[in-house]
């Protein structure tokens, strides 16, 4: 099983723990991997949806799992990736955000697979040349 970078949309299922099919690849990623491997956009992300819902017990629940994770900071280089991929999404007209080009960036940079239910976003990114591997545990 390769090393994969969990999108925010699959690890908020993999908390939740709602989608059956979800929670078993995730399981037995965990078991033949040792532990995650997320972005700090994600990390910002999650924070944000908490903290707006007013769930700071949530948020330091988050919080205190993050050691067990592995957590990819955005360095300069995946800055210059995602900006180049931004610059030629909005040329086009097909922006995604901002957060979806970071994360992108750094499944680039660090040359993994993500893992997404988003498919329409980061194809996108695809279509602009760049080779993006995607999986959808859904």
């Amino acid at each position: 099983m390769d090393k994969v970078l969990l999108d925010t949309d699959i690890f908020s299922e993999i908390l939740k723990g709602v989608d059956r099919t979800v929670v078993a690849r995730a399981v037995a990623y965990r078991v033949a991997l040792g532990r995650y491997t997320l972005s700090v956009v994600t990390v910002m992300e999650i924070v944000k949806g908490l903290h707006k819902i007013r769930r700071e017990d949530r948020v330091q629940q988050f919080l205190a799992g993050l050691p067990t994770v592995e957590v990819l900071p955005f360095d300069l280089q995946s800055a210059e990736l995602a900006g180049r991929i931004y610059a030629d999404l909005e040329r086009l007209g097909q922006t995604i955000g901002r957060a979806d080009p970071m994360i992108a960036a750094l499944a680039l940079h660090h040359n993994l697979i993500l893992v997404t239910g988003n498919q329409t976003h980061y194809r996108r990114i695809q279509k602009v040349g760049y080779d993006l591997q995607l999986d959808n545990w859904r």
